[in-house]
């Protein structure tokens, strides 16, 4: 029954997606070959606290930011059928594989002197820092939770675990630019 459930859900997201994906601004993030990457994002000004980051960038208040947001649609479709830990392993594989084009992508359309770092919200947060990514808690208690409940749907969608209530919070993660460009450019 939940896997019927799940099906009817991700065929239901397939649909919605595209209305969504125009009224955020999200650009997809493509490959050399001009496939999609797993990744879309858009330009953000930083409305947080003040963070320094592990490389010691400080990243303040309005400061421009690449937001990065997950296409789960496209992973999901992709991880059909995989356990829990080839799903780990496929999207941490997968977000790798896409922060090279996020360098690219900065260069080309002319942000790489306007924009900061990388910034994004997931529960995935394990695996990050080898990444190259610093992540940091959300401290708002209203917005942490919002962010749980926004979450819970692609929780429920990609896990076959229930959520627990002693499960992590999301979490904010970043990337400084020069920090992306040392790690994921070629040039």
């Amino acid at each position: 029954m939940k896997l019927q459930l799940r099906k009817i859900c991700i065929l239901f997201w397939d649909i919605v997606d595209p209305i969504y994906y125009r009224f955020t601004r999200l650009q997809h993030i493509e490959s050399s070959e001009g496939e999609k990457t797993v990744i879309r994002a858009r330009l953000t000004r930083y409305k947080g606290k003040s963070v320094q980051l592990s490389d010691g960038t400080m990243i303040k208040k309005n400061d421009v930011l690449l937001k990065i947001h997950l296409h789960n649609v496209m992973l999901l479709r992709k991880m059909e059928g995989y356990g829990e830990v080839r799903k780990a392993i496929f999207i941490y594989k997968s977000v790798q594989e896409s922060l090279p084009f996020i360098a690219k992508y900065l260069q080309s359309q002319g942000y790489d002197e306007k924009v900061k770092g990388l910034i994004g919200i997931t529960l995935l947060h394990r695996g990050c820092r080898k990444l190259g990514f610093d992540t940091r808690p959300i401290s708002n208690p209203y917005y942490k939770y919002f962010k749980k409940a926004a979450l819970a749907p692609i929780h429920f969608l990609s896990s076959a675990r229930s959520i627990q209530k002693n499960e992590s919070f999301p979490m904010y993660l970043f990337m400084s630019k020069d920090h992306l460009f040392r790690k994921y450019s070629n040039g």
